[in-house]
């Protein structure tokens, strides 16, 4: 199964976070949707350093063949 992207990892994460504003909330499903959003939020932060990764690399070639 692919994994979703990084705009869907932070749409996910705006649900959840609906989710635990729910006053009528049990205090189980919080927990539950609180370790959820994490990975989440993990997930979307791990795309985030595969790009910057990339983007230094790109950096790092364009600058070689300038010189």
């Amino acid at each position: 199964m692919k994994e979703a992207g990084f705009e869907e990892q932070l749409e996910q994460s705006r649900k959840i976070l609906e989710k635990l504003m729910d006053p009528e909330i049990t205090l189980e499903e919080s927990v539950k949707l609180y370790e959820e959003g994490m990975e989440t939020i993990r997930r979307a932060q791990k795309m985030i350093e595969e790009a910057k990764l990339k983007v230094k690399a790109i950096e790092a070639k364009h600058e070689e063949d300038a010189v």
